[in-house]
């Protein structure tokens, strides 16, 4: 068949073929029909469907799949729940487009701490991914929702700033939020909805209350002036930010305490991240099982 090509052909044909055998091209059935073209008959279709089978991820070595077991083991399994850190990644996964697979960690049931929960995450906390593509296409296992937000702006050159110095302020507002306004805010909230409202002393829950003011002030400066924390670009900064703000004033509740109506910047951003369609998406995720 090679003779009756014209050269051209054959050197694609060369070419096609050694991709094949080294793996190096993804098969489709455009790519199969292509072979067919180049006189490769069925065989571009009989290497599309090995390839498909023998390259689908085998993250069984991972104890967490046991129990949570991968249906779709060539997307990212997220283990989660639906609070603000939990929201980052599923909202980030959401806006990235990128394939996942969701996994419900219950609390009351303490999955948090079962054998395979910890095998992923030593500390214990939601959220934590395992990507079967990571560098060097091998698996990443991932916790600590900040770090997650990285890697996966990393992985697809999105959500984050090209410039070096406009990116290191990005990272530093994402730290912001993790020392900052995720301690607090959740402070605040331990102390005016949970077990700590029935405290007589109301001086923890007033300390609280001032810090949150205070990096509500701070939000707020930052955003006058500018469309999102960055500026006109959205990043993982707001994605880190603003469900913490969101839950401060709605499940919290705290939004008469911490005097929300004086950040109107604030409330506008949040309003602004809210509508988005891949935010409303992310903050149902994962659902109930």
């Amino acid at each position: 068949t090679t003779k009756s090509l014209p050269a051209p052909c054959i050197l694609v044909k060369r070419i096609f073929m050694g991709r094949i055998i080294v793996g190096g091209l993804p098969i489709t059935s455009a790519s199969a029909g292509f072979a067919a073209g180049l006189g490769l008959g069925s065989f571009g279709t009989a290497v599309a469907a090995t390839r498909q089978d023998s390259f689908m991820p085998d993250l069984s070595a991972f104890a967490i799949t046991h129990k949570w077991p991968a249906r779709h083991p060539d997307r990212i399994q997220l283990y989660s729940l639906p609070t603000p850190n939990g929201v980052k990644v599923s909202i980030a996964l959401e806006e990235l487009g990128l394939p996942y697979e969701p996994h419900l960690v219950r609390f009351e049931t303490n999955d948090q701490t079962s054998p395979e929960f910890l095998s992923l995450n030593p500390n214990n906390k939601i959220p934590a991914i395992l990507d079967p593509n990571g560098p060097g296409g091998q698996p990443l296992a991932l916790f600590e929702s900040g770090a997650i937000l990285l890697y996966l702006a990393e992985k697809t050159g999105q959500l984050m700033p090209q410039d070096a110095a406009v990116r290191y302020q990005t990272i530093q507002w994402l730290m912001w939020q993790m020392g900052g306004v995720g301690p607090m805010f959740g402070q605040l909230g331990f102390f005016h909805k949970f077990a700590g409202k029935d405290y007589e002393d109301k001086r923890p829950r007033d300390r609280y209350v001032a810090e949150s003011k205070r990096l509500l002030g701070v939000l707020e400066q930052r955003l006058t002036g500018r469309r999102w924390v960055m500026g006109e670009d959205y990043t993982i900064a707001d994605i880190a930010i603003f469900p913490w703000v969101r839950n401060l004033v709605g499940f919290y509740g705290a939004g008469e305490l911490v005097e929300f109506d004086r950040f109107p910047q604030v409330q506008r951003a949040l309003a602004a991240f809210v509508e988005r369609p891949a935010v409303q998406r992310g903050l149902a995720v994962p659902g109930p099982h």
